[in-house]
């Protein structure tokens, strides 16, 4: 199982980025995807798509965050709408067969968003 992340960048305040998560050697939607930050060594989820279809966004992020999967390709999105400072900081995805947490089995290098203030 291997993860890459892509799509990181610099934007100003109410902008947007897509970020990338292109699966090897398993199948979104067979596992979970999901899209985590790390702060303060502390792992917080974004937004995940747990198997079944289960959709779950932090409150800081509904209404400008949406998660998606291409299954003819394997790779998970992150539209990022509307970015504030405070999304600064790098976003890793991650996948489980099970279900997504900050415990995921496997975890990609991380891309890095970043939104001066």
């Amino acid at each position: 199982v291997e993860l890459m992340e892509s799509g990181g960048g610099s934007v100003e305040a109410g902008g947007s980025l897509t970020l990338s998560c292109q699966g090897t050697g398993f199948m979104f939607g067979t596992y979970c995807g999901g899209w985590f930050r790390r702060r303060r060594e502390k792992v917080a989820v974004i937004a995940k798509d747990d198997r079944g279809g289960e959709i779950t966004y932090a409150n800081s992020v509904k209404g400008r965050f949406t998660i998606s999967i291409d299954r003819t390709k394997n790779i998970l999105y992150l539209q990022m709408n509307d970015l504030k400072p405070e999304d600064t900081d790098i976003y890793y995805c991650a996948t489980d067969a099970w279900y997504c947490s900050s415990a995921a089995d496997h975890w990609g290098q991380g891309t890095w968003v970043s939104v001066p203030s």
